[in-house]
């Protein structure tokens, strides 16, 4: 099986959301790009999926320009295709267009040579949502300090 390394996490798609379900996708990459996302020069944190016509792109995705590229740069900001099977593309159409469903990026990887995108599912939190997830990563990490002090004790 492939080795997989992360080269980001959009944390603000857990903050915001309830992932439903996820599923891999390839990207479409130019020029420079993939030099660009191996040195780890990539952001995620307010891109979004659409759906036009059958085929899923990503938006808002930024690749920061390689330095050493010049002309085969490309647009940082630019909408990549993402691939994935028309089935599947299908299906999440389908779902994406009850209310309250949003397709949203959650982590970029590679996976042996080639870079991968995991698309989460995901619905929206209330405000509400945030403040109990907070309070409960606040409570298990006082649990966890508590633990480790008392086992220094």
């Amino acid at each position: 099986m492939s080795e997989l390394k992360t080269i980001a996490n959009n944390k603000k798609a857990h903050h915001d959301y309830f992932i439903e379900e996820s599923f891999e996708a390839g990207i479409e990459l130019c020029g420079t790009e993939v030099k660009s996302i191996r040195s780890g020069r990539v952001n995620l944190k307010d891109s979004w999926c659409s759906i036009v016509e059958g085929e899923i792109f990503v938006n808002g995705m930024h690749i920061s320009p390689y330095e050493h590229g010049n002309i085969f740069n490309r647009d940082p900001m630019r909408v990549r295709k993402l691939l994935m099977h028309k089935k599947e593309i299908a299906r999440l159409y389908g779902t994406v267009k009850q209310t309250g469903y949003s397709l949203i990026p959650i982590s970029l990887y590679f996976k042996g040579s080639r870079v991968k995108m995991q698309v989460g599912l995901c619905r929206g939190k209330r405000l509400y949502d945030k403040r109990e997830d907070m309070a409960k990563r606040t409570a298990k990490r006082d649990i966890e300090r508590a633990m480790k002090e008392q086992g220094r004790g």
